[in-house]
């Protein structure tokens, strides 16, 4: 059996570089998460320019990491790299609906093709925090262009109507997303109405005063 033993040492030796490989990626896939998620925070605050670099600094982190695990395609396609593109595809069009700028394609991002689809369906999700922002602060017209692109966004995914083992949970996704588009809906028919009604008020008020 001395042959097993040359095929082990072998082995071993390759077993080591892809669990530095891993290791690395792991820390690399944390990175691209943690600054996704300032990312995004830092729109939230209206604080654009801070976004953009964040999102440059998270697209090159996720070079880092795709290229620290390419050559290991049991690490590669493990999930974790999967969940941390969707969160920079996330951040970037959170971005792009905010500021009606264009979204960034996954050759752009270097993304695969599921984890841009679902990041999408996460970024429908996160900007109603955005619309309700603007609902409070009265800008409606803001609000509903928010909430169109949230519809847009989630009839396109819907079609991709493609088994969950090959999407990563797509369809989870966009039931979710569903949830949300009707509670914004809800809230802005709701800020509209009581709108209105201060107006019409307002209106009563001044006619009175005539």
């Amino acid at each position: 059996m001395k042959d097993w033993d040359q095929i082990t040492e072998a082995l071993r030796a390759r077993a080591q570089l892809m669990h530095e490989s891993r290791e690395a990626g792991l820390a690399l896939t944390r990175q691209m998460i943690q600054t996704a998620s300032k990312c995004i925070r830092h729109v939230h605050r209206h604080q654009f320019d801070e976004a953009r670099v964040l999102l440059a600094k998270a697209h090159e982190t996720s070079e880092k990491a795709r290229a620290a695990l390419r050559a290991h395609p049991e690490l590669y396609y493990a999930g974790y790299l999967h969940d941390a593109e969707k969160e920079v595809v996330e951040a970037a069009a959170v971005i792009s609906i905010v500021l009606e700028t264009p979204l960034q394609k996954p050759e752009e991002l270097g993304v695969g093709i599921m984890s841009y689809l679902n990041g999408m369906g996460e970024a429908a999700s996160e900007v109603r925090r955005f619309a309700v922002d603007e609902m409070r602060a009265g800008r409606l017209d803001s609000a509903t262009r928010i909430l169109g692109n949230m519809e847009a966004i989630y009839y396109e995914l819907i079609t991709f109507d493609f088994p969950d083992s090959m999407t990563g949970g797509l369809r989870r996704t966009c039931d979710a997303l569903r949830a949300v588009i009707e509670r914004t809906r809800s809230d802005l028919h709701a800020t509209a109405s009581q709108h209105q009604l201060v107006e019409e008020l307002r209106l009563t008020r001044e006619a009175l005063k005539g």
